[in-house]
Parts: C-alpha cells; structure tokens; sequence
C-alpha cells in the first residue's frame, strides 16, 4: 500500500529536471515541486501537529497542487472548501473539520475567527513562510487521514468524507490501469480542485512524470488557448464545460490536435454534445462515474467515441476498473442479476473510512466495505453499469451534487413560507436544474424573485432554485405525512426513459 509520498518521491528521483507543473506565468520541475512541497511541512511542523485539519479555500493553482499533496504528506489533513460555497456553509465546514489553519486566496471574514491561524496565498504571505521554512518529511502510513472533502447532506448538514492515503493511492491505480497517463502527456486541470474531479488525475501524473497544466478557473476561449499552446494531450471536463467548450471551438477554431483524450464526468451527458466533441475535437472520449466517497472512480467508460451511433450503449457509464467491484443491490441487501434495477453498491481500498463525526450516517452507507451509492441502475451481460433513478434525495446541477434538504432547509427560514419540497427538473445547460414548490402561509403574497434572494445569502449559488412553483393547495402527501416528490415530479420528467438528465 503507498502513501502520497511515493508519486512525487519516485518523479523527483527519475524525472527532476522534467516539468511538473505550469500555471500562467509559472512553471516548476519536479525537483522544485518536491522541494516545496517538504517545505509545506517544515511550514506547518511551527504551527501545527501531527493530524491537525488544514482548510484550504482557494482557486485553482500551482499552489494549491503543492498544497493538495503537501498537507497530507506532512501529517496532516487537508480540508478543500468549495469556493462556490455561502458563509455559512464555509463556517460550518471549518468548524466541523476542527481545522486548526486556514489557507486562502482572499479575505478570510468571519473564517478567520474559527482557526488558529491564517496564511494568505494572494499576499505574499505564504511565499515568505515557504520560503523561510525548512524541508520535512515526516513518516506517514497509508492509512493515515489525508483529507476531509465536504459533500451535501441528505438529512442536514454537509459531511465531511475521510479519505487516507490509501484511498486515494488506490484511485491513483485504479485510474492507470483502466485509462493511463503516459510520461509524454501535458494534463490540464480545469475543473475547480476543491472538486474530485480536478484532482483526481493529480497523482497518476506525477507517478509518471507527466505535467500539470493548471487553469486558475474555467473560461472556455482561454482552454482552447492553453489546449494549443501548451500542447495537452489529455483533460476532464464536467459535461457544462465541454459544451462551452464546443461552442467556442465552433466560433473560433483552435489546434486541438494534441489531444489525446477527453473524460467527462460528475453528472450525466446529452449524446448530441459527445458527438459534437468527437466531430470537433476527434480524440477519445471517456465517461467517469464516481463519488468523493470513493475517491472517486467506480466506473471508466473507454472509447464512448466509438459507441455513438449505439443510443442503448452510448448511455452507460461504463465498466469497473481493475481493482473495483460493483453489484447492484435490491432494498433488502440482495445481488441483482443484469438487467434488473436496483442500487448501485461498490466495494474496493477506494472506498472511504466514513464520514468525519457521523457514525449514524457511516453506518447508513457502509456495509462489510460496500459503500451505497444512492443511485439506481443496472448492469448489463457484460459488466457496463446503466443508471436510471437516484434514491437519494439528489440533484446533479452542472456537475456539483445538490442535496434537497439543503435547499429545503434554507427556503423555510423564509417566515412566509408554510411548506415547501426541492426536486431535479430536466435542464439542456445544467443537466439538471434545482426547482421548488412552495405553499405560502395563509394571506402571504410570497414573491418567487425575493425567494430566491433569500436563499442566496444562505446556500451556495448552485443550490438555489432556478425555478419555484408557488402554489396554495398543500402538498401532497402519502398516508404517514411524507411529500409526495416523484407525484410533483413527474410532469417535469415524462416522455424520457431515465428520470436523471
């Protein structure tokens, strides 16, 4: 079993001189990544010790990559804030994690009372105390806690995922296996890094000496831009990404032929825009399913390209990769046989320990190390997993997972609100699209506008609704009391042949 240290260990010791990492104007060796990323532990040795949380809220850079393996391998825990997040969900996670130092690009606010310390990135600050601290590298064991990613809660607050340094080593194999990065390819990080889906590449190219071509945050004109002048070979890209990615290839064609490979994945994909990408772009397409919660590859689907004029096969999400077991499980804990639905269970060193603190919600998910992911679906003859529902209360919006209750909880703060329940509608742009409906309180004249305003200063931008039906019957419900959700949900969804988008 490895830990965090041996892809940078083995690149520094082979590739030293071959270029690591490239942001803006930046760019580094491996023999300098790995400098500073001891450095990042001589930093914390004087502030911190031995599994002390470190949050880190920040856009996408060099830095941060440093940051991503140098906190864990320094014995401590990194806690990746969304940046999209609202206040109070920021608060929530740095308090709950218990983190000790926060690292940010920007003003901490309110943050900055919940921590020991802070080090600002976008000052100065942290290049001074890099500079000034001596290189450590501290023993860690691969099943030492390398990091709390918060993820939605179905029954309240957010959760913080415990992954160590096994489980996410085990995703960096399983990952090398089944869809390998060469010693030649340039990988591009666009997706945000608080994210799964930016990192989760991060230690197979360093495993193999690969670079690291970092955007600071998305912008379509200015990927395709990098694409060509930095040469990259191979990206991941949430399904809202690719699309204004074609369109701008489509209003101003650059040289995309260094491409390699495309992934996409975090939420579901019209097959229109695959075959736009294979037409414009003619490289591989490959489709990944995951959770943080399995650090975070369960399926990989190889060559989609070549399955697109297949509608039935073009909607799986692919296949396990070595070292990865999936079953399909009825409610009462029984293996399906292919074709029949049911939830989607996996089991392998990618799944995570549990949930920080939450021993009731661990217990809900895990069973004999299968993690319940939740979704619904099938596996056919030949092993290729199809969803088709999700039981969890879920929304998928643009690649970023919603959890209704959430939602839910931040419309009844309103007090003209009597009732209200939180869906997924269909959404051509964001795959899914946060709707709710809401009863107001007797005589309340309840403005849809003014709704949505208050949940923005509760939620992150992402979370609140796009859309609200107000209505003044109540909502239905069955006989125990419980909403009715899939009866309002229906209209949305009817005349498809999945109800996920």
């Amino acid at each position: 079993m490895y830990t965090m240290r041996e892809p940078l260990r083995r690149a520094e010791q082979l590739f030293g001189d071959r270029e690591a990492v490239v942001c803006g104007e930046t760019r580094r060796t491996y023999a300098e990544l790995a400098a500073r990323v001891r450095k990042v532990a001589g930093l914390l040795d004087s502030i911190t010790d031995p599994g002390d949380r470190v949050a880190l809220w920040s856009a996408n850079s060099d830095r941060y990559l440093e940051l991503f393996v140098g906190i864990p391998c320094a014995d401590r825990a990194i806690v990746p804030h969304n940046t999209r997040w609202a206040e109070p969900e920021l608060a929530y996670a740095t308090d709950d994690a218990g983190a000790k130092v926060l690292i940010c690009d920007r003003d901490p606010g309110g943050l900055a009372d919940l921590v020991d310390t802070v080090i600002r990135l976008d000052t100065g600050q942290y290049d001074e105390l890099l500079d000034a601290a001596p290189e450590l590298a501290p023993e860690v064991g691969p099943d030492t806690l390398a990091g709390l990613f918060y993820t939605g809660g179905t029954t309240g607050a957010s959760k913080g995922v415990m992954l160590t340094h096994a489980n996410l080593m085990a995703n960096a194999v399983h990952a090398q296996l089944a869809q390998p990065v060469l010693d030649d390819d340039r990988y591009l990080t666009m997706a945000p890094m608080f994210h799964a889906a930016g990192v989760y590449a991060a230690l197979a190219v360093m495993w193999v000496g690969a670079a690291n071509v970092i955007q600071p945050a998305f912008e379509p004109n200015e990927t395709l831009d990098l694409i060509e002048g930095e040469g990259v070979t191979c990206a991941i890209a949430v399904p809202t990404m690719l699309a204004a990615m074609l369109e701008a290839q489509t209003a101003r064609a650059r040289d995309t032929g260094t491409l390699r490979w495309l992934s996409h994945g975090a939420s579901p994909i019209a097959l229109e825009l695959l075959k736009r990408a294979d037409e414009l772009f003619g490289c591989e397409l490959i489709h990944l399913y995951g959770a943080t919660e399995l650090s975070p590859l369960a399926t990989i689907f190889r060559h989609e390209d070549d399955f697109l004029d297949d509608p039935a096969r073009a909607k799986s999400c692919g296949t396990a990769p070595p070292g990865v077991a999936l079953e399909i499980r009825s409610p009462m804990g029984d293996t399906l046989p292919a074709g029949e639905v049911g939830e989607v269970t996996v089991s392998g060193p990618n799944v995570m320990v549990g949930y920080w603190n939450k021993p009731d919600q661990t217990e809900a998910v895990l069973n004999g190390g299968w993690y319940s992911t939740g979704d619904l679906g099938y596996l056919d003859g030949q092993g290729y997993l199809y969803l088709v529902d999700r039981s969890k209360d879920m929304i998928v919006s643009g690649g970023e997972n919603v959890y209704c209750t959430e939602v839910e909880d931040a419309i009844y703060t309103h007090p003209l609100v009597l009732e209200a329940t939180v869906f997924g509608i269909p959404d051509d742009q964001w795959g899914e699209a946060v709707h709710a409906v809401v009863v107001p309180r007797d005589g309340a004249d309840l403005d849809e506008a003014k709704l949505i305003e208050h949940c923005r200063v509760q939620i992150a931008g992402y979370k609140v609704p796009k859309s609200v039906t107000i209505q003044a019957e109540p909502l239905p419900k069955s006989g125990p009391g419980k909403v009715l959700k899939r009866e309002l949900r229906a209209p949305f969804w009817e005349g498809r042949d999945r109800a996920i988008n």
